[in-house]
Formats: structure tokens, sequence, C-alpha cells
């Protein structure tokens, strides 16, 4: 019968693992300074390179706040990782210094809608933030209330705290609210937050910034909600190679003074220009290949774990959003990658759906129509792996959809295979079956 350990054995076994712990902090030669190596991380701005032109339109939009004057609202749009949010929160946080010096009462809050349901919890979540940024509390509950008694209650605090505030909402297109609803939440938010200052119930100013990967977003708005934002529109395009080499030299130092070698940083710049042009890739790769070589005990941090990084950090982001998709989607998912991986990259939802037809006879699972497929497809957009273009087959033949992927279908393939049900795909049947309908 095991005997709790004595107190020697305690005190050997804690030293052993303090041992440990300060081994690897030994080892860990490499990386000197690990948050400049978070691609979320607020830079200072001699660090944000590669996006003057959207700096100074969104500077020029917002500077009206140090005067006490409202800011128009903005519509920040573009791929992920582009540097929406980095170049919102740098001038906010100048203009809330430039404000406080001259006494005005100027507010920041931020919510990114990814995780935010419904019209009714994205309000009482902003009232929450206002009462966390002046220091007090919301004083109605969060849930068992219409949201018009959120609405007021987040009035209040705006009215007693702020002169002016700019409510930033990030990934707005996220917020769908309920299906049976006839414009989605955010819609709804955009609405009510842009009109609030031709109310009586505010008597604050209130600028609105939404940001979006979905350059399409704004379609989805309703008529009313496009009257009352009217925004300016800022275009964040993707990083190029040298830009991105650009924002990685800034955080080189986060790195000991030689532990890079020269080929690094070109080599995980066209990595990332390659796949969307997304500078948090770049920076993730740079910090997961310094964690690699710093495992192996390297003296430096090499090409090889650059490419090592690759794989890993694709694999992970593929994962962490197949994870979580219904058995459908990946069958769907699955099948435009099958296509994708024939011919380059790209998939005709056409060819895509006769694999998916494949994939679920084979597995015996319910079949959908083509319409279905495409819109899962379409579904999947939001999750930045894959995006839609309509083409032409000429001017007799109707228009197809084009699926074209972020990340190397050979590891969206892979990943999806961990999936107990894909498991059963025979590798080189679906090889032929994919080029047989890209040959017909």
């Amino acid at each position: 019968m095991p005997t709790d350990p004595g107190p020697e054995e305690t005190s050997e076994s804690t030293s052993s693992i303090k041992d440990l712990i300060l081994e690897q902090e030994e080892a860990a030669s490499l990386i000197k300074n690990r948050s400049l190596l978070e691609p979320n991380e607020i830079v200072e701005e001699e660090r944000i390179v590669g996006r003057d032109s959207q700096l100074t339109d969104i500077t020029q939009h917002l500077r009206v706040a140090i005067s006490n004057e409202r800011p128009p609202n903005l519509f920040l749009y573009g791929p992920s990782g582009t540097g929406k949010s980095l170049i919102i929160n740098a001038v906010c946080s100048n203009i809330l210094e430039l404000c406080e010096s001259r006494d005005i009462r100027f507010g920041v809050i931020q919510m990114n809608c990814q995780n935010v349901g419904t019209l009714g919890s994205a309000v009482y979540e902003l009232a929450r933030k206002v009462a966390n940024d002046v220091g007090t509390t919301v004083e109605v509950p969060e849930h068992g209330i219409p949201t018009k008694k959120k609405w007021r209650e987040l009035y209040r605090l705006i009215n007693e705290h702020y002169d002016t505030v700019v409510f930033i909402l990030d990934e707005l297109d996220m917020l769908i609210g309920r299906r049976d609803m006839e414009e989605p939440a955010f819609s709804r938010l955009l609405y009510q937050l842009s009109r609030a200052g031709s109310t009586d119930e505010i008597t604050a100013q209130i600028s609105v910034t939404a940001i979006t990967n979905d350059t399409k977003m704004m379609e989805n708005v309703g008529s009313r909600a496009l009257s009352s934002f009217t925004p300016e529109d800022v275009h964040f395009s993707d990083y190029d190679a040298n830009q991105l080499r650009e924002i990685l030299w800034a955080r080189e130092d986060a790195f000991h003074e030689g532990a890079l070698s020269n080929d690094v940083i070109p080599l995980a710049a066209a990595f990332a220009a390659q796949t969307n042009g997304d500078a948090r890739k770049a920076i993730d790769l740079m910090r997961t290949a310094g964690s690699i070589a710093e495992k192996t005990n390297a003296d430096q941090v090499r090409e090889e774990h650059i490419r090592e990084a690759q794989d890993k950090v694709e694999k992970n982001r593929v994962l962490e959003v197949t994870r979580g998709i219904s058995t459908q989607k990946k069958l769907c998912l699955f099948a435009t990658a099958a296509v994708a991986r024939e011919t380059g990259g790209a998939a005709k939802s056409p060819l895509g759906y006769r694999v998916y037809q494949y994939l679920a006879g084979t597995l015996d699972a319910d079949q959908y129509h083509q319409e279905t497929y495409v819109n899962k497809m379409k579904e999947l957009t939001t999750y930045s792996l894959v995006e839609t273009e309509r083409k032409s087959q000429g001017p007799h033949s109707g228009s197809y959809l084009e699926f074209t992927f972020g990340e190397d279908p050979n590891t969206i393939i892979e990943t999806l295979r961990e999936d107990s049900r894909l498991k059963d795909v025979h590798g080189d049947e679906l090889r032929t079956v994919a080029r047989a309908q890209i040959n017909q």
C-alpha cells in the first residue's frame, strides 16, 4: 500500500523540479524578450512599420477628438494579421494621452466580437468594459432583463464618465446573433451605437470603429444601420515579403545578440508572405523557431528551425480551427483540399462537390446537395482557411465558385485525418478520385 512521502522525499522532489526549471532557464539562451514574439503584443510605435498610409488616414480621422469634437465612424477591413488592431490601438493610445493633458474625458472601449453570442450580450459586455475603464460597476444584471435596459445602463455610464468615447469592435462580422432575426446582430449594434448621439438618451459623443477580415461584411448591414453608420473606409492589404522582413527586424532584439543566423528572418518573412501576408504568422514563426532551437540546445536559430516551425504552426492553426467544426464541414473541407492539392492550391466548386460525394458514400455519411456543400464552404471563409471567388465558365456555361487555401492543402488533409472517421479514407484512392474529376 503506497504511503505518503516523508519530509526528506518531498524536499528532494521539490529540489529536483527546481533544478529542472533552472536547467531549462540556463538552456534558454536565445530568446531575451518573449513578449516581443507575442503576435498580439502592443508594441512601441517605432516598431510599427509597413502601414504608413493607414496610420496617416486613421490619425487624420481621429485627431479631432483632442479638440473635443466627435471623430467619424471608421470601417477597417482586410485580411487577418495586416495591422488593423495594431494601428487603431496605437493611434487611440496617443489620442488618449493628449486628451488627458487637455482635461478632455476621452475613452477607448475595445471588444472582440468572436465569442459574443447575441446583441444583448454585446451591449452588456460594452457596459462592463466601460465600467472597468472608469472604475465603477454595472448596475443591471447580465441576464433576465430586456436588452433595452442594458442600452440605458451603457448610455448612463458613458454620459457620466466621458466627453467622447471610441468603440472599437474587432471581428465584428462574427457577431451574428439569433438566426431567426431579419438582420445580423452586428448590424443592429452598429445602428444603435451610431445613432445614439442623435437621441435624448446620450449627451457624450460616440464614434464607432468596425474591424473585420470580411471585405463583404457591409453587404449584410441593414439599410437603417448603413444610413446612420456611414464610416470612413480604411483598407489594409496583405503585407509583402519586404514589409514582413521590416516587421521582424523591428523585433529582432527579442533575441540575444547573434542568436539569429542571417537567413532566418528572410525565410520566415517569405513563408508568411506565401500565406496571405500575415504578420502574426511571421512573428509566431520566429517565436516557435526560437523555442525549437532552445529545446535542442542549438547555439543559433537557423533555417531548419524555421522550416520545422512552419510545419508546426500550420498544423496547430488548422487543428485549432477544425477541432470544433461539424463532421459535414470537415467532409466538405477535406474534399475541397483534396482537389486543391492536385491543382496547386485552388478547387472549383463542382469538382470539390463530386469528391465530397465520394467521401460521403465511402463513409456512409448523409450526403448534402451541392448548394449546401457550397454554403458550408462559404461559412469556412470566416476561419481564414479558405477564400472564395466567383468565376465564369463562359457566356453560355454559367459560373462557379473557386476555393483557394491560405494553408497548404496537404496540411489541412493531414490534420483532418486526426478525426477517427476520416482515418478510414484511403489516401491513394482519394488522390485517384480527385485527379479523375479534374481530368474530366
